[in-house]
């Protein structure tokens, strides 16, 4: 029986991709997006009926409603792709608290709106929820605090999800993207530092954008990689995709596990004996 997917930033990026793979293998599609124009052009490629475009702002006071409606008039949901967010980079003295809000707002509170308008009809199907993070969901670079700060939010609710759902057959995965060419990559809000922060933050996002284009991956390796632990009967909880996202999350991993072993016994003197 054909599935139901429900992608949200489905308008470009992995999610345009990971749409277009749904429905060549013949689910349907209820496609969200800000874009009303590109929901119309995914729906006139696809075969008639296949996809159901929700031009909606995901952070809007009603979005929950909007896509719990689109859910019951599709008839259920089997697959969750969470994957609307935008990027953020900028000294974190210098993120101020409208900008700090408005990508949380984006980031983890409209992430969870998704999840509780689906979330009764992925349990009745036992379905798959996919949560879209980052490599610098697992870490930080100078710069990217706040975005980091809101996909490691996501990690961490994601992680719990997954614990809290265990018993219902809902299976959760966090899909951990590295560096790959989509407007995602071009569309970056960046704050410029200031002389305090030109030495890390402006020396990375220097660095950063002299990056070579083929230092940006191919984005169907992401949709990919969706579609294949979609299929899984037992899917990872956390899937880094690129080998810059493994190369640098398994350093980080590193990196703390050797810091765990070397403070583990700090204080030496226990609270309580000193003067």
């Amino acid at each position: 029986m054909p599935s139901t997917w429900l992608i949200t930033g489905a308008t470009s990026g992995f999610g345009r991709l990971v749409a277009e793979r749904a429905l060549a293998g013949g689910a349907h599609v209820i496609a969200v997006g800000r874009r009303s124009d590109r929901l119309a052009e995914l729906a006139e490629s696809a075969p008639r009926g296949r996809v159901t475009p929700v031009a909606l702002d995901i952070t809007a006071p009603d979005a929950q409603d909007v896509l719990a409606e689109a859910v019951r008039s599709a008839g259920g949901l089997d697959v969750l792709l969470n994957n609307a967010g935008y990027g953020l980079f900028g000294s974190v003295e210098q993120v101020d608290a409208d900008a700090a809000r408005a990508i949380f707002d984006t980031n983890v509170l409209a992430n969870l709106a998704v999840l509780r308008a689906t979330l009764h009809a992925l349990r009745a199907a036992r379905g798959r929820i996919l949560q879209t993070s980052s490599l610098i969901g697992q870490l930080a670079w100078p710069s990217s605090g706040l975005y980091s700060a809101s996909k490691g939010a996501v990690e961490l609710i994601s992680e719990a999800l997954a614990h809290e759902l265990a018993p219902t057959g809902v299976k959760v995965t966090i899909v951990e993207p590295g560096t790959y060419a989509t407007e995602f990559s071009t569309s970056l809000q960046v704050i410029a530092p200031n002389d305090v922060y030109l030495p890390t933050v402006g020396q990375f996002l220097t660095d950063f954008s002299a990056l070579p284009p083929e230092a940006f991956g191919d984005p169907a390796t992401v949709a990919d990689a969706i579609m294949a632990v979609a299929e899984l009967d037992e899917p990872p909880l956390r899937l880094a995709v690129g080998a810059d996202a493994v190369e640098h999350i398994r350093a980080s991993l590193r990196s703390r596990l050797a810091e765990l072993d070397r403070w583990e016994s700090f204080p030496r003197v226990p609270v309580g004996e000193r003067a």
